[in-house]
């Protein structure tokens, strides 16, 4: 019952607290008529957790904590590092690009498009993966920039937009993961941007 009612006030929690996109200049409406976007993503210098470290030391921290599980030890550490990689390098984009076609279909969201005209480059400054026991899951949250820049032109912003400490998620089979569930932030922020394009579009 106490873990139920944990999960009940976090749900409530999160309904209160999410913190969604705030367009700071610009406007993406140049999307309208636009078939293909090319969609880049950074995650460098990234900050973590509430004590803003580097990564580096965020991920020390998580080598001694697994190192420290006898369950878990040096293959535990290697698996988990190795996902933590992948997700980093490969699957964060996946899923916000998975989001933003989710909610906007006029157009189709791909990285690696250096045809495209215009390009959607999503920058992340903060994370907190959030955590997980038992039925309650703190989701993660993530703050950055998303721009709208020409793919030819990087250098001509036609729209920013901010995201503090998003805290919405889509569930995923990899949630009970530090990985899994910023994977989940970025496919709700993906869907998200996606409503900001339709309005947009109008």
């Amino acid at each position: 019952m106490k873990k139920l009612f944990l999960l009940f006030s976090l749900t409530i929690a999160l309904v209160v607290n999410a913190q969604r996109i705030v367009v700071k200049s610009g406007s993406f409406s140049v999307l309208k008529d636009q078939t293909e976007v090319n969609v880049e993503f950074k995650f460098d210098n990234v900050l973590m957790m509430k004590e803003n470290v580097t990564e580096e030391q965020y991920l020390e921290n998580r080598k001694r904590d697994v190192l420290a599980n006898p369950k878990r030890g040096e293959a535990g550490w290697q698996k988990w590092n190795a996902e933590w990689q992948r997700y980093k390098n490969e699957e964060y984009i996946n899923y916000f690009t998975k989001g933003l076609n989710k909610s906007y279909k006029n157009t189709s969201f791909k990285k690696d498009s250096p045809a495209s005209k215009y390009t959607i480059l999503l920058e992340t400054n903060w994370v907190f993966p959030g955590w997980h026991g038992g039925m309650v899951v703190m989701t993660a949250e993530i703050t950055g920039k998303i721009k709208l820049i020409e793919t030819n032109n990087p250098a001509n912003v036609l729209a920013e937009a901010e995201f503090n400490k998003f805290d919405r998620f889509v569930n995923n089979k990899e949630i009970v993961m530090e990985y899994g569930r910023v994977a989940g932030a970025y496919e709700s922020l993906g869907r998200y941007l996606g409503k900001e394009i339709k309005n947009a579009v109008k």
